[in-house]
């Protein structure tokens, strides 16, 4: 079969199409043929080594041309070390094609996302690894993972549609489910044009929430679909707009310069959820602030057991809607990754093998 192969740290050279067996499978696991796979954040990091203690820039400035003289990073990964040469690509959705004799024979030929986050040791534990990141994933022609991770889906999305499903709006509902948010809250959500944080618009909408966004005031009209309350750019003084002590809750991928602010909105006994930092991982955090409102600040990365099924349910009866920006086939994976780091898009990028 054809495959991206990331195969270390480094600029786009590291992004090699070429021929490689397809996946045998072991106790347990399916066969998937890939149909779409989505294109996100991490992948760019992963390949850059950003999750490395030692990088404290924002993606964008962790750039090919650095990463060209720098060292491979040994913890460069989200379960530190990456397991260099591998095939990256969190998101899928594809088409069963083959089961292990003990799997299920019933999926063979069903339409199905895949859960990119297992919890290898059950939902007791945090412990978790990630298709795409610790093990081979979907810029493939076929992809193969545990049955437990296939989620058959009945929708008349296409292939591209639901190809942006899976990490972005995965990681908007563990946040979310993380951080209880319940109907009436109000939510800020930065970087509110992304795939995550479109996602969490949507999300944080459907479970009754007064949602502000934070987003290039040029993506404004694009975003009029997915019922933001308000809308801010990115320059916006929020203090001002919004007022201290006036959001419930923060979803903030972005971090950087603007988190103080963001603590300065919170409410007494606010919440603060995470799973990213695109503008820089290391931030200005004022104690006080944090302390004397009983603010918790909450780090997502495993996915809760309800997470999934979830998204699959809001699908079917239609209740978010994809945003698909741009599909592209396989083979322009870098064209890809650099026009996704221009940020002029909204919602989600697409690979089509």
């Amino acid at each position: 079969m054809k495959a991206v192969v990331t195969t270390g740290n480094g600029g786009y050279d590291k992004l090699v199409y070429k021929d490689v067996p397809i996946p045998e499978l072991k106790a347990g696991e399916v066969l998937v043929k890939v149909l779409a796979a989505g294109m996100n954040n991490t992948e760019i990091n992963t390949r850059l080594g950003w999750y490395s203690s030692s990088v404290s820039e924002s993606t964008n400035k962790t750039s090919d041309s650095k990463v060209k003289k720098a060292p491979p990073k040994n913890d460069g990964g989200w379960n530190s070390e990456t397991p260099f040469p591998f095939i990256q690509g969190t998101d899928c959705c594809g088409l069963v094609e083959n089961v292990a004799t003990d799997a299920d024979s019933s999926l063979i030929g069903k339409r199905i996302l895949i859960r990119p986050c297992t919890r290898e040791h059950g939902f007791d534990s945090l412990d978790n690894i990630w298709m795409g990141s610790d093990f081979d994933g979907a810029f493939a022609q076929y992809v193969k993972v545990m049955a437990s991770e296939v989620f058959d889906v009945d929708c008349d999305w296409t292939d591209a549609e639901l190809g942006t499903i899976p990490c972005a709006y995965g990681t908007s509902e563990a946040m979310l489910t993380r951080a209880n948010l319940t109907s009436g809250e109000a939510v800020l959500v930065t970087g509110a044009s992304g795939g995550v944080g479109s996602a969490t618009v949507q999300l944080a909408k459907r479970r009754g929430a007064t949602v502000f966004g934070i987003a290039s005031e040029s993506k404004h009209e694009q975003m009029s679909g997915i019922s933001a309350d308000k809308l801010f750019g990115r320059s916006a003084n929020l203090i001002e707009e919004l007022g201290e002590q006036s959001i419930d809750l923060v979803v903030d991928n972005v971090a950087g310069s603007s988190f103080p602010t963001n603590l300065k909105l919170l409410k007494r006994g606010g919440r603060l959820v995470s799973s990213g930092a695109i503008a820089g991982p290391i931030v200005d955090l004022d104690m006080r602030d944090m302390y004397l409102k009983d603010i918790t600040l909450i780090g997502t990365t495993a996915w809760d057991e309800v997470v999934f099924p979830n998204l699959i349910q809001y699908i079917e009866r239609g209740e978010i809607r994809p945003l698909l920006a741009k599909t592209f086939p396989l083979p322009s994976i870098a064209e890809a990754q650099a026009e996704f780091l221009l940020k002029k898009h909204v919602g989600n990028f697409v690979l089509i093998p």
